[in-house]
């Protein structure tokens, strides 16, 4: 079986936000079905990006956000500027961290582990609404 999803979240502005919930919940009718299988993420922008990380602590949150501006900073001679001092950097945050992931289905359930979650890594300063597209293997 493959089937797929368009999950769109209204975030926050910048910051690193927990979606896990939010993804079990968009494919729960046959996520519970599903014996092994894998659930592919994508997002389709290139100003945010997703990853999988820890989810117990909200300072590891805050200590991403402070260390992508150390990485990369507003005040670097970029030339595409055009939407803003934020903008040539979030691409730049977009392509380090990913666009995708792969997350495999135990039981009916995401095989994350412990302590994981997904994130949705918002680089851009101002709220956007934000796509996704799950597909769901089994």
């Amino acid at each position: 079986m493959m089937k797929q999803y368009k999950l769109t979240l209204h975030g926050q502005g910048r910051g690193y936000w927990l979606i896990t919930d939010q993804i079990e919940q968009a494919i729960s009718a046959e996520l519970s079905q599903i014996e092994v299988g894998l659930l592919h993420v994508f997002i389709q922008h290139s100003s945010a990006s997703i990853t999988v990380n820890e989810s117990a602590d909200p300072r590891v949150r805050e200590d991403f956000k402070n260390f992508e501006e150390h990485l990369v900073p507003r005040n670097f001679p970029y030339k595409h500027n055009d939407e803003g001092d934020d903008d040539m950097p979030a691409h730049i945050k977009a392509s380090l961290l990913g666009c995708e992931l792969s997350l495999p289905i135990s039981k009916g359930r995401l095989a994350l582990g412990t302590w994981q979650a997904v994130y949705l890594c918002e680089h851009r300063d101002r709220p956007q609404s934000r796509n996704l597209i799950l597909t769901l293997h089994s």
